[in-house]
């Protein structure tokens, strides 16, 4: 990823009291991720991951009035345990997306990447979110980056604790 940028870019972290390993799984297990990607009282009603570079991660979201939003990605780079990156740029097999649709979550293009470091208390969060300008850096702050992150995170906590 690029260096980090604060005039285009978002950043989220956190230690956690999980492992990498559960962490991990919870970002690339479908069924994992349904119950704890979109922050309540959202859900996530669909999953579907081919974990490898190139490949598609998708997700369909669901808002409280009972609205869809369908959301794909491409995988970009994956180092088990340690590191996950996806971008709504590209379509699976890196190809470029045609436009940026008009649903909110896809209305700007960004690449995301979770980074998992061991640490005595369990492990180092660290999620980053680069953004292709400013005003899409603007608006992804302004749907709550940090409080819907955050949200999700302590869901994926309490998700995976609870196995």
């Amino acid at each position: 990823m690029s260096p980090f940028n604060p005039e285009l870019d978002l950043s989220f972290e956190r230690i956690v009291d999980l492992s990498p390993e559960q962490i991990w799984a919870a970002w690339t297990t479908p069924e994992h991720i349904k119950h704890w990607f979109t922050p309540a009282p959202w859900q996530t009603v669909d999953c579907t991951i081919d974990l490898r570079a190139g490949g598609l991660f998708h997700t369909v979201m669901r808002s409280p009035e009972g609205e869809e939003f369908p959301n794909m990605g491409c995988f970009l780079e994956l180092i088990p345990n340690q590191k996950l990156v996806w971008t709504n740029a590209l379509e699976p097999g890196f190809r470029p997306i045609q436009a940026a649709s008009s649903t909110q979550c896809e209305s700007f293009l960004f690449t995301a990447s979770i980074t998992l470091t061991p640490h005595a208390n369990g492990t180092h969060y660290l999620a980053q979110v680069i953004h292709q300008n400013a005003a899409g850096k603007k608006m992804h702050e302004e749907m709550g980056f940090e409080a819907g992150w955050g949200i999700a995170l302590d869901q994926l906590i309490a998700y995976m604790k609870n196995l």
